[in-house]
């Protein structure tokens, strides 16, 4: 069989080169998304705290699975986690989704109407009328 001078060695020199590159790509990312959530986060510091009356329009939760793999013993498990979310409506029309513990999640149901506290995007408190 004819075996062309250097055939086989592409894989030895561009392989590490295509490993780092896989490894940049995703370190930048990662470096964004905290810089992102930096300047969110930054940004609902700055914001003023507010209170004003809303309703409690819509809940909704996204639940995400994960699995896990565990190679010394061939075995897999699975876990997963719940995000809360709630919309609320303000006396103008307008409408903004806050992420909430289970617990908030748990105590509110739609149709409450009250008064909601928020800073940005942030948040932080509704109490009932």
């Amino acid at each position: 069989m004819y075996d062309m001078p250097g055939s086989g060695d592409w894989l030895f020199n561009f392989g590490p080169i295509f490993l780092a590159l896989i490894f940049i790509i995703i370190f930048i990312s990662i470096i964004g998304m905290l810089f992102s959530s930096f300047k969110q986060w930054k940004k609902n510091e700055n914001s003023p705290r507010l209170t004003v009356p809303a309703i409690v329009k819509v809940k909704r939760t996204n639940v995400t699975r994960h699995t896990h793999h565990h190679h010394e013993n061939n075995h897999h498990s699975h876990s997963t986690s719940t995000n809360y979310f709630i919309t609320f409506e303000f006396e103008s029309g307008d409408r903004s989704e806050f992420h909430v513990s289970g617990k908030e999640y748990g105590m509110l149901a739609e149709g409450d109407i009250g008064k909601l506290t928020f800073q940005g995007t942030r948040y932080l408190d509704f109490s009932r009328v």
